[in-house]
């Protein structure tokens, strides 16, 4: 779970100041509303999401799959922006101009760098087995 929410913010963080830097929008494809960014981005969570949920199913996971999770994160978002672009009308042409500029802009690379640190974080706390951190006074046994 602190994979997913991890990657969800450091997207977030990510795009939101790189749109602040770069003083544009990340998608300025005219008649184009902010469906196709958000369906792009409710995709790309969800595969990443799937993804690692298997990815960490095994007990100790590699951390090479940082790799395939961060460009199935990437592509994901991309395929339902430019899915979405299509849908609210914007055409074939429109719908891959959107997707050359978030590729062209930087945004797919922060969503890869997000991801990446997001996966890297949760294969790590599964590999070390880490808890919950516990007070001294916390034990199991009723202490009777």
């Amino acid at each position: 779970m602190i994979g997913v929410v991890s990657f969800f913010a450091l997207v977030i963080m990510g795009l939101g100041a790189l749109s602040l830097f770069a003083e544009q929008d990340m998608i300025s494809v005219p008649r184009l509303g902010q469906l196709p960014g958000v369906l792009g981005m409710v995709l790309g969570v969800l595969v990443f999401a799937l993804a690692l949920w298997a990815v960490l199913a095994d007990r100790r996971p590699s951390f090479v799959a940082t790799v395939f999770l961060a460009l199935g994160a990437a592509l994901a978002h991309l395929g339902g922006v430019w899915a979405a672009a299509v849908a609210e009308g914007a055409g074939a042409v429109g719908a891959t101009a959107a997707a050359g500029q978030l590729v062209l802009g930087g945004a797919s690379a922060v969503i890869v760098v997000a991801a990446l640190i997001a996966a890297w974080l949760a294969i790590a706390l599964r590999r070390t087995a880490a808890r919950a951190p516990r007070w001294p006074w916390e034990k199991d046994d009723d202490g009777a």
